[in-house]
């Protein structure tokens, strides 16, 4: 999630419903500029009995923070509750790395110009954290979710906007808290030239989230048991907020751009307001009223630029438009998944011939079933069923295929002269076997480990 630190001194005031499209708008680039953009989170825990480390603790998750100064980062603070600066995130020329809300470790990559780029950034800040951690006896779990913890023994950070979300999360559904707290992610971001370019990479991309989501499946038990889930994470999201989650019918429409997405926008409710260094709770409240100077928590003031560029990243679809689409479906995962999401979507998206097929592949589904996929797809992962007869599995050795082509269409060559397409390989096993990585670790759950979810601490970064 994005870090805020202060207003800006060229902040202005939104006066006109222009200045809602306008960071929509301003991301249009031609595309010699489309730059990749991946985030990653990891669970992190104490290696001598596996606990998840506090913020505060020796070798907790400040401290880790604070170590990556010697890598060259920098941190970012914030004032805390009691009024104390807090190091919330640490920034560097690889982007930024941040702690989500029970210390789950996040780096937010630079925008990068291809997919070899992106892998070396994500090779060097493993490097740097598991150096860190060798120190400190810390390891990190490639997992969609923690495979066997409680909400009640994780900690919290001590981030603003954290304590107003944990209060309001159980208000408006019932998994919200385990989202939170218990979860990590692979995202991509990626760009676009036009409206009508972003429009077609939205329908396509939010389409085809759930193939992505069955690829990367990875979080298949809960407090030491299997939780009947292939992505239980995925699933979560479907008990977590209803006004900020989902498959965004509209998108669907023929008249979707940046206005539909700003009315959707203006209709998902507040969490926070940040002023002077402090958030202000403002959960449930509507930005429609903050335009009107009617805001209850902050009478006659209305909002800013950067109030509103906070309120778009508080929503939660599997696709998210902010000044670029987030592509939002997969588990976290080890190192080479890592690589493999950008690659996934970078081959379908950023080569019109790649973008036309894909499009072709999912244009003709109903809603309807776009949604059954979404909802069957946490369970059956590849062999959940497509419209028109088929299953995942059958989608998605044509969409890595229509991928493939797209990357070498790109033709964006390391030093030794290799395309990009080498990113694809460990999808290409799942696809070939049939089994998402979910299937695997239950295989191992069962047999080898003889149902001793402990076990999976050997399989860290």
């Amino acid at each position: 999630m994005s870090t805020r630190t202060a207003e800006g001194p060229e902040d202005p005031i939104i006066e006109s419903r222009d200045q809602l499209v306008a960071p929509m708008q301003n991301g249009e680039k031609p595309a010699s500029a489309w730059r990749i953009g991946t985030e990653h989170e990891k669970l992190v825990y104490c290696r001598k009995d596996f606990h998840a480390p506090s913020y505060d603790e020796r070798c907790g998750i400040r401290a880790m923070l604070m170590a990556l100064r010697e890598f060259g980062w920098e941190p970012v603070e914030e004032r805390g509750p009691d009024g104390k600066m807090v190091v919330i995130a640490m920034s560097g020329v690889d982007g930024a790395v941040s702690l989500e809300p029970a210390g789950q470790l996040e780096l937010s990559g630079a925008p990068l110009e291809n997919l070899h780029q992106t892998c070396a950034e994500t090779g060097r800040h493993l490097e740097q954290v598991k150096a860190i951690g060798e120190r400190c006896g810390v390891g990190f779990l490639g997992l969609g979710m923690w495979p066997d913890k409680t909400r009640e023994e994780l900690p919290i950070m001590p981030k603003g906007r954290y304590e107003i979300m944990l209060r309001h999360m159980p208000r408006v559904g019932n998994l919200g808290l385990d989202m939170m707290l218990r979860t990590c992610t692979i995202q991509v971001n990626l760009d676009y030239s036009s409206e009508a370019d972003m429009a077609k990479k939205f329908r396509t991309s939010l389409a085809l989230q759930p193939l992505a989501t069955a690829l990367f499946a990875n979080s298949p038990f809960t407090e030491g048991k299997p939780n009947g889930f292939l992505s239980y994470r995925s699933h979560i999201w479907s008990d977590t907020d209803p006004h900020r989650t989902g498959m965004l019918p509209f998108v669907f429409d023929e008249d979707f751009g940046y206005e539909r997405y700003v009315d959707y926008m203006l209709d998902v409710p507040m969490y926070f307001v940040f002023r002077d260094g402090k958030y202000i709770d403002a959960a449930g409240l509507s930005f429609r009223d903050f335009l009107k100077g009617e805001l209850s928590v902050l009478p006659g003031e209305k909002p800013r630029a950067s109030d509103w560029w906070d309120h778009l990243s508080t929503a939660f679809p599997e696709v998210r438009l902010k000044s670029f689409l987030e592509m939002r479906g997969a588990d976290g995962g080890p190192w080479s998944r890592i690589c493999a999401l950008p690659a996934f979507w970078v081959g379908l998206l950023y080569d019109q011939g790649a973008l036309d097929a894909a499009w072709d592949l999912v244009k003709g589904w109903t809603m309807e079933e776009r949604e059954n996929l979404r909802n069957v797809v946490p369970k059956l992962a590849l062999d959940a069923p497509i419209p028109g007869g088929g299953t995942l599995r059958d989608l998605g050795k044509e969409a890595l295929r229509i991928s493939r082509a797209g990357l070498t269409a790109r033709a964006r060559l390391s030093s030794s002269g290799d395309n990009e397409t080498g990113f694809l390989e460990t999808l290409d096993e799942i696809v070939a076997s049939g089994k998402v990585p979910a299937q695997r670790l239950l295989d191992l759950y069962n047999n080898e480990w003889g149902g001793d979810i402990t076990k999976v601490y050997q399989y860290s970064f």
